[in-house]
């Protein structure tokens, strides 16, 4: 009777296996298929001075706020251009903590517009203000939050 006691469990833990297996395998798919089309829809571009390398990604709409502006663009003509953003968000990067790094791209800071995407703007030098725009990243269904969240609320009332 012990012997047929395991064999209930054992089945148990092969099928749960097999179902986890399959799901990482169905996720890994779409996130393969989600990163080819980010990969084709991803364009570097080099600014106007040849100063400023940075990435456009996504396609602007013609008659959209992002379609007018370009990579090397200052953070004051951006604003000049199409208004303040929802939300922002600053954070260091890595470079920040090389011992002898003396060069740009140790700040970030992304602007997030509603129904546009987000933009970074980078230093392009060590001491300078993160004020140089590095990359559209182009959204239609943004928020404008950097915090958004596809989860809808509960609906009220009884069900």
């Amino acid at each position: 009777m012990y012997r047929y006691g395991l064999i209930i469990p054992a089945v148990f833990l092969v099928v749960l296996a097999g179902c986890a297996a399959r799901q990482k395998a169905d996720s890994a798919g779409s996130k393969q298929h989600s990163a080819a089309k980010l990969k084709a829809d991803t364009r570097k571009v080099t600014s106007e001075d040849g100063l400023v390398k940075g990435e456009i990604i996504g396609i602007p709409a013609p008659e959209s706020k992002f379609s007018r502006l370009k990579i090397g663009m200052k953070l004051e003509q951006v604003e000049h251009l199409i208004g303040k953003p929802d939300d922002t968000n600053s954070r260091i990067t890595g470079r920040q903590y090389q011992p002898f790094y003396f060069g740009g791209d140790t700040q970030r800071t992304e602007a997030f517009y509603k129904n546009e995407g987000q933009l970074t703007f980078s230093n392009i030098q060590h001491d300078s203000a993160v004020d140089t725009l590095i990359r559209i990243t182009v959204n239609p269904k943004a928020t404008g939050n950097r915090f958004s969240m596809d989860i809808k609320p509960k609906a009220s009332g009884a069900d």
